[in-house]
């Protein structure tokens, strides 16, 4: 028998994600090329760990998790406020180019300061963020200005500028990868496909304080979400300032997306995939829907890279590889069953 949605407790749904949150925290620290047992994992957290577990999981494993943790949130958030603003289901970051926007910039701020004593400092990562956030917000205007006609943004045209900007600055950043040196080359390579490989205390510390301040501020605007899903004559005649709101709504996704692409690569269909899945198990309503796909994209981004840290150890995939690979298939079933 088939429960409906309203029949399952919604803080039912909330538990069973943040206890495959936890559990997949726990697999990720034990599993690796350096496998931890899970006994020795917990004496560890609690202090009685030894050195080369200490080091193992408190300066490389831990890191890397809660990076995975807080881009998966924040895309999974600016899929669906991009979702919810243009009515248009398969929007999202990756797909619109607004991560390729905010990669050129990231691999042009890399080109113009490697070999630097710059580049190596921590300064240059709590730039990286701002850095990122021009090129996705170049990228975005670009969108919206060329899919703007008769006073809307038409979805399928959105989406077909969205793929030719990116096809644009994906050459650009092609461009300026090929005048790298050859371990910058590598570096940027395997950035660009998604990537958390490098992570540190230091990237953790540079993305959080955007999505403490952003991703707060889209759940608190949930219900002017729902009011823009009514239409736009619903949505001013409640009061709702239409063009000002979309605005304040836009500014908060492109700049989620290009924070996160600033520490975590070219991470694509996490933010197509986690609002689908979240209205699919709990519907519509973005107070209910948010907090779901938050879950879910930092549980999503999380297993993809525990997954591309184990299968092929001692080497490494791109989480952004192993993303695609789940991401795409969906992407083609909504585009061929979902109309």
């Amino acid at each position: 028998m088939q429960l409906r949605k309203d029949k399952i407790p919604y803080s039912l749904y909330i538990i069973c994600f943040l206890l495959l949150i936890l559990l997949m925290l726990i697999f990720s620290m034990n599993a690796g090329y350096i496998q931890i047992p899970i006994a020795d994992v917990w004496e560890t957290i609690i202090g009685h760990g030894t050195a080369s577990n200490e080091l193992t999981i408190f300066n490389f494993r831990l890191p890397r998790m809660i990076i995975a943790l807080l881009v998966g949130a924040g895309i999974a958030v600016s899929g669906a406020i991009l979702q919810a603003v243009s009515k248009n289901a398969l929007a999202d970051p990756g797909i619109l180019g607004i991560n390729a926007g905010a990669g050129f910039m990231i691999v042009l701020y890399i080109f113009f300061i490697q070999g630097n004593a710059f580049y190596q400092s921590h300064i240059a990562v709590f730039i990286m963020p701002l850095v990122a956030l021009f090129g996705a917000f170049s990228a975005a205007g670009i969108i919206f200005l060329l899919a703007w006609k008769k006073g809307s943004v038409k979805p399928t045209r959105m989406i077909l500028v969205g793929i030719g900007v990116n096809a644009g600055f994906t050459a650009g950043l092609t461009i300026f990868q090929m005048k790298m040196n050859p371990t910058d080359f590598t570096q940027a390579l395997v950035w660009i496909s998604g990537s958390i490989w490098s992570a540190t205390w230091t990237y953790v510390l540079a993305a959080l304080p955007w999505l403490i301040i952003l991703i707060p501020y889209a759940l608190y605007k949930a219900r002017t979400l729902d009011v823009l899903n009514l239409g736009e004559q619903s949505a001013v005649g409640v009061g709702v300032h239409v063009n000002k709101e979309r605005g304040k709504l836009l500014l908060i996704a492109v700049a989620l997306a290009g924070s996160c692409v600033a520490i975590g690569g070219g991470i694509t269909f996490v933010g197509l995939i986690a609002p689908h899945i979240a209205r699919a198990l709990v519907g519509t309503r973005h107070q209910r829907m948010l907090p779901i796909c938050i879950l879910f994209g930092g549980l999503l981004v999380l297993t993809a890279d525990t997954i591309a840290r184990v299968i092929l150890a001692p080497l490494e995939l791109p989480v952004g590889i192993v993303l695609s690979i789940i991401g795409a298939p969906y992407f083609i079933y909504l585009l061929l069953f979902k109309n």
